[in-house]
């Protein structure tokens, strides 16, 4: 036998490394199949086939040492918790790519004109209608902004109307709109 193969059917291996290679390795494939129903929920048609040929490639690799172990329990633990990290992680991975867009529904009962000059202001595209809600009248303000827009909004609602309801939608494609203008840095602009 070899040092290799003597290492391969060790307890080492065979209780910590395998185990925790399974682990890494459902992190990875669960982590990529979440981005990929992202993508594909977003209409990407290139990403999304992309991203599922390397969610599955992973997977194979790890149920194949899955049933190579089949007596090993320690692999199967590995396997659900890698399975629920790689939720948590993709889930946190797409959150900050925020990739997309939105729509915000603001429902406001005090007068809604403050808001919308510094809405409008801050670059973003609104329609405002007024409304009779349950009890009174309430202006009702829309608009579609970049799911990376959403903090800078909500600051803007909390300062002039912190007791503003609103709602955030997915929208999956927007035909023309207003949306604030990104700063644009030149970083290989040379001479100045």
């Amino acid at each position: 036998m070899t040092l290799l193969s003597t290492f391969f059917e060790s307890a080492t291996f065979t209780y910590l490394l395998l185990p925790l290679l399974i682990f890494v390795a459902r992190i990875a494939d669960q982590t990529i199949g979440t981005i990929r129903i992202v993508m594909v929920s977003k209409g990407q048609k290139l990403w999304a086939p992309i991203l599922g040929f390397f969610e599955v490639l992973i997977w194979l690799l790890a149920i194949s040492r899955i049933f190579e172990n089949l007596d090993n329990w320690v692999c199967y633990i590995a396997y659900g918790a890698g399975f629920a990290a790689g939720n948590f992680i993709g889930l946190k991975v797409e959150e900050k790519l925020a990739l997309g867009i939105v729509k915000i529904q603001i429902i406001t009962r005090k007068p809604a004109d403050e808001l919308i000059k510094k809405l409008v202001a801050a670059g973003y595209g609104i329609t405002h209608n007024d409304a009779k809600g349950g009890t009174e009248k309430v202006s009702i303000i829309y608009s579609i902004i970049k799911r990376t827009e959403i903090p800078k909004m909500a600051d803007v609602i909390k300062t002039y109307n912190p007791k503003a309801f609103y709602s955030i939608e997915d929208v999956r494609f927007v035909n023309q709109g207003i949306f604030p203008p990104k700063a644009i840095t030149n970083r290989w602009r040379l001479g100045k």
